[in-house]
């Protein structure tokens, strides 16, 4: 892509320009924002670095490309973490830079910049690029700030202290000096005292007089005045002011690989200054708008989309898909906008809207289509509508017409409170895949980590890792460790239930890698932590393989984790049983216990995958099918009726593993019944096989949502050749 780099003259926005072009971009254009008083150094900015504006100029000259400046007029104004258009912010300052970079340039797809650890800089960064249709690229989010050091020393960053504000940095002593010099200083002032060694923490200020970029030559500062702001006898702060300093022209433009294609523009614009003048910003356009589709709420027909919700509890999920007797669908576009429109509604009914969503999962009958999908959701999922973030979410390809459904189906979990913590970057970066779209990495609410489906994305570059199935899978969980490691979590440690959707296209003979990988990739983790000194509880996970026909992006695989968030001084615990009766005509048996994988978690938490194979239901079917019957041929002889029993059969073990474990059914926060649709059942005569069984249990106050999903195979392996797999989640709060 080409880029324009904000540059603030730092050593973090020269080396993330660095990494913009290893990882195959180009950068066309520069842009800094600086004081409106030439001769104020710093401002009380949130935002933007200033000490040393007044050499930024000459970053054109030195790189051979146009630079584009605008004075701050603005303030900080919306001091929220998550950031809204604000007239006045210093923010639409950056948005009107850009703004006008874009339109001398209109070829530029992406803006680079240098956070490291900020989410308040990366927020609105990736708002203004969100705002102008470009991608936001931050190489050095969430790197280990003693590597990255290194590292920009290593690839040539000549940079100098401008700032200085920490407990054993003296502006006289260290103003002015190398990182390379200063380095192991700063490592020996993180060992006392804690400082970033970046200075992410504010800790200090750099100015880049040098770096590979640099092609056409390098800043040599002649003289500079120290200026005391603060004389405070334990953390003293003070700036380097430039006086005088001159451009010494390199013999040979040794340059970065790919600098030589920095650019497109014409060679006479080569080095050119561009100030962007200053507009008022009282009145700068709401990023709030209003979409129709979005709005518009609509009473469906009798003969509409069908839904069904759980209503009475903290935690509840909401389902919408056009059944087989519906009208005819007209297109993914048109059924997935009455889908939305449906639970838009149902939402409204209960006083709640998108902001209480937590988690989508986006079910589509061809992943050719993801595109208008993906259109489509955001005309109603929006980050206005959304202030405290997206929810997040994942998205398959689903046989939904084999069963006899329209072209879209999802499935949403929703919450009456917002006590929500979001993780949503949208940056690209080397730390885990973006989420540019409408959704976030991660959601979590009362301890509970709902992650979005993980993808084998390289990071740096989006593109799926190359090596067949099984290197996609060890990608998408390092990602998955990335996004859990911002929870202060890991997946090795705190998972419940790994979901892993596998596309039919991975070939029968690599499948079994795939659940060989994961279980080696986590005990890898737990190895290498143990080694650390570190000792955490470890959850006794649960696994569920999907088969499907495809996945975004013709991915070989998805990775859905769930996650059990501890307390500091939480320790896992076991839930006191219950004692139930009910008329279920079955006694139980040794075997059934081999269809059941649980996990409970400290009395809160009760996650199960129950797994019906052909040989169980020849066990529980014997008396119709006849005791000479082989399993292999079940799946072509299963009636209505040996279904009905096998349903009754599913719900009596889940209740018994619930009661055991002192849970209620009104404590269910999601029940998936998997079905092959090799077996010929309509969805609706499934669901209301389920259903009636519901309804002879004696304790249900309440139905508890359950969801049909029609799949190609599923199981606890990956043979994934289950007559019925359910997933049940409970949640006591």
């Amino acid at each position: 892509m080409k880029v324009v780099a904000l540059v603030s003259g730092g050593k973090d926005s020269c080396y993330a320009m660095m990494k913009c072009i290893q990882y195959g971009h180009q950068i066309v254009a520069l842009a800094n924002l600086m004081p409106v008083d030439d001769s104020v150094d710093e401002l009380d900015s949130f935002m933007y670095q200033t000490v040393g504006h007044q050499i930024i100029v000459s970053y054109a000259n030195c790189m051979g490309i146009p630079l584009f400046r605008r004075r701050i007029q603005g303030s900080t104004r919306h001091q929220k973490l998550s950031y809204r258009a604000t007239s006045g912010d210093e923010v639409e300052d950056m948005y009107e830079l850009l703004k006008e970079v874009k339109k001398k340039i209109p070829s530029i797809e992406a803006v680079s910049s240098g956070a490291i650890a900020s989410d308040y800089q990366r927020l609105r960064v990736e708002s203004v690029c969100s705002r102008l249709g470009l991608v936001s690229l931050a190489y050095l989010w969430k790197q280990d700030q003693s590597l990255l050091l290194q590292e920009m020393i290593d690839n040539g960053i000549v940079a100098i202290t401008v700032k200085v504000a920490a407990m054993g940095l003296n502006p006289t002593k260290h103003l002015g000096k190398d990182i390379s010099f200063l380095y192991s200083y700063f490592h020996k002032l993180k060992e006392l005292y804690g400082i970033n060694v970046c200075g992410e923490g504010g800790e200090y200020e750099t100015l880049t007089l040098d770096c590979p970029l640099f092609v056409n030559a390098r800043i040599v500062l002649e003289e500079f005045q120290v200026i005391l702001h603060s004389s405070d006898s334990i953390a003293p702060v003070g700036i380097l002011h430039p006086l005088a300093f001159h451009l010494e022209t390199k013999a040979e433009s040794a340059s970065l690989s790919g600098c030589d294609k920095m650019n497109d523009l014409h060679h006479e614009n080569m080095g050119l200054v561009y100030e962007v003048q200053a507009e008022s910003l009282e009145g700068c356009e709401d990023a709030k708008q209003s979409v129709a589709d979005a709005t518009v709420l609509t009473k469906a027909a009798d003969n509409g989309p069908q839904i069904s919700t759980k209503k009475e509890v903290l935690t509840f999920a909401i389902s919408c898909w056009f059944g087989a007797s519906e009208k005819a669908s007209f297109g993914l576009q048109d059924d997935l906008k009455s889908v939305l429109r449906k639970i838009e509604g149902e939402l409204s009914g209960h006083g709640l809207d998108w902001r209480n969503v937590l988690y989508v999962h986006l079910y589509i009958s061809d992943m050719n289509e993801f595109a208008v999908a993906n259109d489509t959701y955001v005309k109603f999922i929006t980050q206005e509508k959304c202030p405290s973030g997206v929810p997040s979410r994942s998205t398959i390809e689903l046989p939904l017409p084999q069963v006899g459904l329209g072209k879209a189906y999802i499935e949403v979990l929703v919450t009456k409170n917002q006590e929500k913590r979001v993780l949503h970057v949208q940056s690209i970066s080397c730390w885990a895949p973006s989420c540019i779209g409408p959704y976030s990495q991660a959601t979590l609410h009362k301890n509970v980590l709902y992650m979005a489906g993980q993808l084998g994305l390289y990071p740096p570059t989006m593109s799926l890792s190359k090596g067949g199935a099984v290197a996609e899978l060890e990608q998408a969980l390092e990602n998955s460790e990335a996004v859990a490691n911002c929870f202060n979590c890991s997946i090795s440690t705190s998972s419940v239930l790994f979901v892993v959707y596998c596309s039919e296209s991975i070939p029968s003979s690599e499948r079994g890698k795939i659940q060989d990988k994961l279980e080696a990739f986590l005990e890898q983790i737990r190895s290498s932590s143990m080694k650390e000194g570190n000792s955490p509880e470890v959850l006794n996970h649960l696994s569920l393989y999907v088969l499907v026909p495809d996945l975004p992006k013709r991915a070989l695989v998805e990775v859905k984790p769930l996650l059990y968030v501890m307390d500091d001084a939480e320790t896992i615990a076991e839930g006191k049983p219950l004692t139930r009766t009910g008329n279920w005509s079955f006694q139980h048996e040794s075997w059934h216990d081999s269809c059941i994988n649980r996990c409970i978690v400290n009395g809160t938490i009760c996650a199960v995958v129950l797994s019906v194979t052909n040989d169980t239901a020849v066990r529980l079917c014997s008396e119709f099918l006849g005791a000479s019957r082989k399993s292999e041929d079940i799946q072509n002889l299963i009636s209505e009726r040996q279904m009905e029993r096998i349903s009754r059969f599913c719900i009596y073990l889940l209740d018994k593993i619930l009661s055991e474990n002192g849970f209620f059914w009104e404590e269910i926060v999601s029940l998936r019944v998997y079905y092959p649709v090799s077996l010929l059942i309509p969805l609706d005569s499934l669901s209301l096989m389920f259903k009636n069984v519901f309804e002879k249990l004696e304790e249900m106050r309440q139905q508890p949502i359950f969801n049909i999903v029609p799949v190609l195979g599923a199981g606890w392996s990956t043979s994934m050749d289950d007559l019925i797999t359910c997933e049940l989640f409970a949640q006591r709060t």
